[in-house]
């Protein structure tokens, strides 16, 4: 078992998130499906890519907000592409590779290399890739790449 779990609250729609989230990541699957007392969806377990997930049909009381945000580290512009349009799928576009859901919930859909491309001994290569960067709404790895190389 892993020792944390994100815990997610929806608003009666936890089956639907587990069900959208396992069908867009590879390596994925649903779990245990738990009613209520009502007999409605109350909790969804669902693993991602390796990391499990409990999501509860908690009510109206609280919603997701960008404080809170899942990293999906890509490898080459087509997974950031892929991702990128699944997840915002019925969402919101945002800067710098961040998005909103179907479900509100907050992505950022990076590459890789991007903690390597905006850092390193040549600070103006630096500087380069996050004005560009800043430019994004999904990223452009081969752009950020050419930034870089200046």
């Amino acid at each position: 078992m892993q020792k944390i779990r994100p815990f997610l609250w929806f608003d009666g729609r936890a089956e639907e998130a587990a069900r959208f989230y396992t069908s867009v990541f590879r390596d994925s699957k649903l779990g245990t499906i738990a009613p209520g007392p009502d007999g409605s969806v109350m909790m969804v377990t669902f693993e991602l890519a390796g990391v499990e997930f409990l999501a509860l049909n908690g009510g109206p009381d609280f919603a997701f907000t960008e404080a809170v945000s899942f990293l999906v580290n890509c490898e080459t512009q087509e997974e950031i592409d892929y991702y990128w349009a699944a997840l915002a799928d019925g969402g919101e576009e945002g800067r710098c590779g961040w998005l909103k859901d179907r479900f509100g919930l907050s992505w950022q859909v990076v590459p890789a290399a991007l903690g390597d491309l905006m850092s390193g001994p040549d600070p103006e290569a630096s500087k380069r890739v996050a004005e560009a960067l800043f430019q994004m709404n999904k990223i452009d790895l081969p752009r950020l790449q050419s930034a870089h190389a200046g």
